[in-house]
């Protein structure tokens, strides 16, 4: 399911059977069709053949999710955790990051073998402390609480094809490829998407109190192209296997190439959806980043100097159960305003008797 720009306006959408049908009579939101026994069958009105979807005549994708709060998980895989402790270290300086890596490689790459909040992890703890590396990185790497927050507003997220933006005064900064969870009011996870939730390791790295700056700007949010259900065909251990690979074409001709190995997650993705739900409700449901592997330290430009975007490339994300999530790479400042909004939205699945 995912939903696309219609005449009328942005309307849910089902594709099954090799075709796209518009079910919005039947559902005007998407958290409306996750609530629905009958979501992956419900009736609609044929829109094109899936063969259409991504031409230059075909409907535009939007962002699969409406009314959610899109949440997202960090520091959930060792390799991250030792990149955040990297940017900290370095206050948020690329050129200092090359130096800090191999030193903290050695002292800390044990975190890639313990169970997060187990017995062996407040142990390795305590010798961090000891040894004068402990970070507050760490703690959510291997302590018993897994870093949650909020990535983006509701209906702010951009979708397949658009441009996705970082901030201009920003010079570190990179993808980060995930799966996401859709989890509906009740709590239960019902399908998955892929992700891009753009970071500024520069903003960061001074301070993790910048994590907002860092994390939610305009179009800095990608999602799509669809939600897959989960069925007997696709299930949350697909999700746990997957293999999610990167590329990235920038205008001069550079070319990036990575892939994050969701067999490698410390957190289980049904203990993140637990976490996030501990002590908070969601009645619209929520879509929920479940972190990378991947932290790209290939040189760019300098030696040295590791991996930062430019205005132009373009970033594929990519698996083959949940399909690919595409976008070009601009500044927040210059991709287009987002100005539809809740009350836009309820106005206009009002005018059109959706509600």
């Amino acid at each position: 399911m995912g939903r696309i720009q219609t005449d009328a306006g942005p309307s849910p959408v089902v594709l099954r059977g090799g075709q796209l049908f518009d079910v919005s009579r039947s559902a005007p939101t998407v958290a409306d069709l996750l609530e629905r026994g009958d979501a992956a069958t419900v009736p609609g009105e044929m829109v094109c053949a899936a063969d259409a979807i991504g031409s230059e005549n075909g409907p535009q994708l939007l962002a699969p999710i409406d009314l959610q709060c899109i949440k997202a998980c960090g520091v959930t895989f060792a390799l991250s955790a030792i990149e955040r402790v990297i940017e900290e270290r370095a206050r948020g300086d690329s050129a200092r990051a090359n130096a800090i890596r191999g030193e903290l490689e050695a002292k800390v790459g044990s975190i890639r073998s313990v169970v997060p909040g187990s017995e062996e992890a407040a142990k390795l703890k305590a010798a961090l402390i000891e040894a004068g590396m402990w970070s507050q990185y760490l703690e959510v790497a291997i302590g018993p609480d897994a870093e949650v927050f909020t990535k983006a507003p509701v209906l702010s997220a951009m979708g397949w094809g658009a441009d996705i933006g970082v901030r201009s005064d920003s010079d570190w900064n990179n993808p980060e490829p995930e799966v996401v969870l859709v989890v509906d009011r009740h709590g239960n996870p019902r399908g998955a998407m892929l992700g891009n939730d753009v970071n500024l390791r520069d903003f960061e790295g001074r301070s993790a109190l910048l994590l907002g700056k860092a994390k939610d700007n305009n179009a800095s949010t990608s999602l799509g192209p669809f939600i897959r259900l989960f069925d007997d065909h696709f299930t949350m251990d697909d999700v746990r296997s997957a293999e999610i690979d990167l590329t990235i074409d920038g205008p001069e001709g550079y070319r990036l190439e990575g892939t994050n190995k969701m067999s490698q997650i410390s957190r289980d993705p049904t203990d993140l959806v637990r976490q996030t739900l501990s002590e908070h409700q969601y009645p619209d449901g929520f879509a929920l980043f479940l972190g990378t592997l991947f932290a790209p330290i290939q040189d760019r430009d300098h030696p040295g100097r590791g991996f930062t975007h430019k205005d132009g490339d373009v970033v594929r994300i990519s698996t083959p159960k949940l399909g690919s999530l595409t976008n070009r790479v601009t500044t927040s400042k210059a991709a287009p305003p987002w100005e539809f909004g809740i009350r836009d939205l309820m106005r206009n699945l009002a005018g059109r008797g959706l509600l």
